[in-house]
């Protein structure tokens, strides 16, 4: 799918851009799509095509805790810091060379060589422990095989979207209460991790 460049109907060249415009250019710097930024931020794609494609409008408080969420940032941050401070958020580190490089050479299974020729940039993107947890799945009739290597990589990418959350919401007065989450959370699972067996393996 060819990416198209955001520019919001009716929004004057030269003009500070409005909150929707921000939002578009954001979404541009960090590569996705329409499709991409509505899965991201789980929105319906009519309303990320109004957002992305303008022309101007007021966004409903929930849409843009969506967007600021998916892009990584606090809603106040999304709203008021100027453009050219948000634009270096969005550019993602991407791994080593050398990393990157071990994943394309140690990449046995033909499934893993066909998503890493289809997913390059993704690729780029997953850092030293990803990979490592990605290769080890590697075998005959094991996970990747399974399940499919774009299931593993995306909930790489989930896990990793979820650990910059809650450390962004651990900077903030949300804390006590993330706290006692992640605290409930942690001894629900004691018992699987006691056995050696995550969740959905204790159900088999």
């Amino acid at each position: 799918m060819a990416f198209e460049t955001f520019q919001p109907l009716g929004q004057p060249l030269g003009q500070p851009l409005g909150l929707c415009g921000k939002i578009a250019r954001l979404v541009e710097e960090r590569g996705w799509n329409q499709e991409e930024f509505a899965r991201q931020a789980s929105l319906h794609r009519l309303t990320v095509r109004h957002i992305l494609l303008g022309p101007e409008r007021r966004l409903h408080n929930a849409t843009v805790s969506a967007c600021a969420r998916a892009l990584g940032l606090s809603v106040a941050e999304l709203r008021s810091e100027p453009l050219q401070r948000l634009l270096p958020k969005m550019r993602a580190p991407t791994a080593p060379a050398d990393v990157t490089r071990r994943l394309y050479e140690e990449a046995m299974q033909p499934e893993l060589k066909a998503w890493l020729e289809r997913n390059p940039d993704r690729a780029a993107q997953l850092k030293a422990d990803e990979i490592d947890e990605l290769l080890s799945l590697q075998g005959t009739g094991g996970p990747l095989t399974a399940f499919g290597v774009a299931h593993y990589v995306g909930l790489l990418e989930r896990r990793r979207r979820i650990i910059e959350q809650v450390a962004a919401i651990a900077g903030t007065e949300y804390i006590d209460f993330l706290e006692q989450f992640v605290k409930l959370l942690y001894e629900k699972i004691q018992p699987y991790r006691e056995h050696g067996l995550g969740p959905e393996r204790a159900a088999e």
